[in-house]
């Protein structure tokens, strides 16, 4: 429901086996998040949709 904020959450996820991750983007970091995810094979969407407001 946030987005990746820096690629090590990206790898927690990963080294817990998920295989894909869904989430809105929007983070200045995004392109490191989606480095990783393109390495090590996870499928990860953006939505471009906050499902949250502060």
């Amino acid at each position: 429901d946030a987005f990746f904020p820096f690629p090590d959450c990206v790898e927690i996820a990963h080294q817990a086996g998920i295989t894909a991750v869904i989430q809105p983007g929007g983070s200045i970091r995004d392109a490191e998040s989606v480095e990783y995810c393109n390495q090590h094979g996870l499928a990860m969407v953006t939505t471009g949709v906050r499902h949250f407001k502060h």
